[in-house]
């Protein structure tokens, strides 16, 4: 039987095309390479009694009309809000802590500089003014290079509300897109606490220093979602980043998706310049009108097609499509919570703080050393490091009286020879935390330690990179993965993209399958 469309990847943005395709009546067929649906957004067992989200970690940009149009609520997704965002704890034993609340942010900030704490308000009406200029074009497709007339009218679309802004707005605009995240901030903060603190979101998943150009646009990405309709706001999707996955596979399967995993797919089968099916690993043939890639695109195009395929402009182009977000994750079970010196010191602490990202990270030398000792050998001695503690939001995780942490860390060298040094970096990574939160070392019970190659091999992240792809200018809205190519389709007729590799970029959104979709239907 030869199916409508055969989705290649299970992740979440390949449940959300799915989800679309089915509604307009198509029959859908998923096929997953791994035991269970999810991608990289998936809960799962690392020590006994404990579990946690694997990869992915935490919940913000993920879009409420895709919630709402998949009933995610309906079948059983709970989205609980962080008590505080982040906390970053200093060297001195204090912190600056993000807490919820405009007045309580002031004050906060007022700690370090009354001029930063009063430049707050521009600072959030500026970044707020630039997210809803994104949300405006979020949900559709970015106009092509060398499309048809109605390119030509998106072009117009996003032009005129572009020159609707008044012209300091333009300037801002600018330099969301063009500044190094240190050169942004430099407009707003004086205090260096103040600024580093910023400036995280803009190396999160970029193998780069707070100066690199460009990376002003990495810390707006991370800016643009909401939580329980709050914008600005982190949360904790109960059962771990499962349960969204999860939700996502009960709604397409009430559609009559066809879900399969254990199902890796060696290459798309294309005959006569159209893609009709797909090779298994196993040498099985599944056949399908449509063909739609949620993989990397430096995946699709180097190793699932051979590049006779492509045109070779294209071919040549994608091998150099760039990737490796210097991210290395870890799961810990821990016996307690961790005691960090900052908040066994600090009068204001609470035990909300500990409901927060706990950034290690502190100055912007800080940030910047991390990622120019990576360069030299390959991690940093002091790494940048973000640990989250879900279960003080969701005993679910972790037996009672005991704790899960996620270890999000940056500026890992994706091109490290990671089997040799994986336990090393792990090592560093804890002693790190140690000086912050003594004892914590002694309060680990079991471990789970992913580089950015254990990340390729489970789930299919290039270089370990979690934004399927550098998000820089030449590799972001209508030039997400290239140019010509970043309206969700293929060089080649049947096979479309839904990837992170394509508009808007990383993280768990649902927009790139979302916006996909509705590309296929406009086709089919």
């Amino acid at each position: 039987m030869t199916r409508d469309v055969i989705i290649i990847g299970g992740g979440h943005n390949g449940l959300v095309c799915a989800n679309y395709l089915a509604k307009s009546g198509m029959k859908v067929h998923i096929l997953e390479k791994r035991h269970m649906v999810g991608g990289a957004a998936v809960t799962e067992e690392f020590h006994p009694g404990f579990k946690n989200s694997v990869a992915a970690y935490t919940v913000s940009l993920l879009n409420p009309k895709i919630i709402k149009d998949m009933a995610l609520h309906d079948y059983g997704l709970k989205i609980v809000e962080r008590q505080v965002n982040n906390i970053w704890p200093h060297d001195n034993g204090d912190f600056l802590a993000f807490v919820v609340g405009s007045a309580n942010l002031k004050t906060e900030v007022a700690l370090f500089s009354q001029k930063d704490a009063e430049a707050l308000d521009r600072y959030f009406r500026d970044t707020r003014m630039v997210a809803d200029l994104i949300r405006d074009f979020l949900l559709e497709s970015p106009p092509n290079a060398g499309g048809g007339i109605k390119d030509i009218f998106k072009v117009a679309k996003f032009g005129n509300r572009l020159r609707r802004l008044p012209l300091e707005d333009e300037r801002i605009v600018m330099d969301i897109f063009t500044k190094s995240v240190s050169d942004f901030l430099d407009l707003y903060f004086e205090n260096d606490y103040v600024k580093a603190a910023f400036a995280f979101d803009g190396i999160v998943g970029n193998y780069a220093d707070t100066k690199t150009p460009g990376s002003a646009y990495v810390l707006m990405h991370h800016s643009f979602g909401d939580v329980n309709g709050k914008k600005g706001v982190w949360g904790h999707a109960i059962g771990g980043m499962g349960a969204i996955t999860q939700a996502m596979a009960q709604s397409v399967l009430a559609r009559g998706v066809k879900i399969e995993t254990d199902k890796s797919i060696h290459k798309i089968l294309i005959e006569d310049g159209k893609a009709t099916g797909v090779i298994l690993e196993n040498g099985a043939v599944i056949k399908a009108k449509i063909i739609v890639a949620n993989v990397n695109p430096s995946l699709l195009y180097n190793k699932m097609i051979d590049k006779t395929h492509l045109p070779a402009d294209f071919s040549r182009r994608m091998k150099h499509y760039k990737n490796g977000s210097g991210t290395f994750r870890m799961n810990v079970a821990l016996r307690e919570l961790p005691k960090f010196t900052c908040l066994q010191q600090q009068a204001r602490a609470t035990q909300a703080h500990l409901t927060g990202g706990i950034v290690i990270g502190p100055t912007m030398a800080y940030l910047d050393r991390a990622y120019h000792e990576s360069k030299q050998h390959g991690w940093s001695p002091m790494p940048i490091i973000e640990l989250l503690i879900p279960s003080t939001l969701d005993k679910s995780l972790a037996p009672e009286g005991q704790h899960v942490a996620s270890l999000f860390c940056q500026q890992f060298d994706p091109n490290l020879d990671w089997d040799s040094h994986r336990e090393a970096a792990a090592e560093t990574i804890i002693d790190q935390i140690e000086k912050f939160a003594p004892g914590f070392r002694d309060s680990i019970l079991g471990q789970q330690i992913l580089s950015p190659l254990d990340l390729e091999r489970i789930f299919g992240l290039t270089k370990g990179d979690i934004m399927h792809g550098h998000l820089t200018l030449d590799q972001m809205f209508s030039a997400r993965p290239i140019l010509g190519n970043g309206n969700y389709r293929s060089p080649i007729a049947g096979l479309y993209m839904c990837g992170s590799g394509t508009h808007p970029g990383g993280g768990v959104t649902g927009v790139p399958g979302h916006n996909s979709a509705q590309e296929i239907i406009r086709d089919h």
